[in-house]
C-alpha cells in the first residue's frame, strides 16, 4: 500500500515537473520565424547574393557608378559599380526604394577608410555589407533618406542578414 502511494506521488510529481518544463520551453509568441526566401538575386561578376521577400519576384537591376573625390578637391579620382535591385512595383510616377550595393576593390575600401577620398556629402561613409577575397560590398550612407515607399522593407532586408558574399 505504501509502495502504491509513493508510486502515485512519483508519477504525479513527474507529470507536474514535465508540464512545467514544457511550458517554459515553449517559444515566445512574438518570435518571428523566418522562412526561406523564394527570390534571390545573385551577382556572379562580383560574388554576392541577396535573399529577397517573395514580393520582389520580377525585380530589375539598375547599374550605375559611384564616385569618390579626395577631401578638399572637386575632381573624381575613384569610381566603381553601384548595383541597385529595383522592386517590381517601381514606376516613374511612384518610385520605390531600391537596394543599392556599392562595389569597392579592397584597395579602394582601405583608401576610403583612410580618408583618401569620400563619397557624397554625408558625414559618414558607406556601411559594409560583406566582402570576399576581391571586393567589399557596402550600402551608401543616407541611401534611404528620401523615404520612398518601401524604404522600411529595404531596411529590414539589409538588417536581416539577407546579404552574403561568396568567394572566387
Amino acid at each position: 500500500m505504501i509502495k502504491s502511494i509513493f508510486l502515485i506521488l512519483g508519477v504525479l510529481l513527474l507529470i507536474i515537473f514535465s508540464s512545467y518544463y514544457v511550458s517554459i520551453k515553449q517559444p515566445d509568441v512574438n518570435t518571428q520565424v523566418v522562412s526561406p526566401a523564394l527570390v534571390e538575386y545573385t551577382n556572379n561578376t562580383y560574388g554576392f547574393r541577396i535573399a529577397l521577400p517573395q514580393g520582389w519576384k520580377g525585380y530589375s537591376i539598375v547599374e550605375k557608378v559611384w564616385e569618390g573625390v579626395p577631401v578638399g578637391a572637386n575632381t573624381v579620382t575613384e569610381h566603381g559599380p553601384l548595383i541597385s535591385i529595383r522592386h517590381p512595383l517601381w514606376t516613374t510616377n511612384v518610385p520605390r526604394q531600391d537596394i543599392p550595393v556599392m562595389v569597392f576593390t579592397l584597395q579602394q575600401w582601405n583608401d576610403m577608410q583612410a580618408e583618401k577620398f569620400h563619397i557624397g556629402a554625408a558625414p559618414i561613409g558607406p556601411r559594409e555589407l560583406g566582402r570576399n577575397t576581391r571586393y567589399v560590398f557596402a550600402i551608401p550612407a543616407r541611401y534611404n533618406f528620401a523615404y520612398l515607399p518601401g524604404f522600411e522593407e529595404v531596411d529590414e532586408i539589409i538588417n536581416s542578414n539577407a546579404f552574403s558574399a561568396f568567394f572566387y
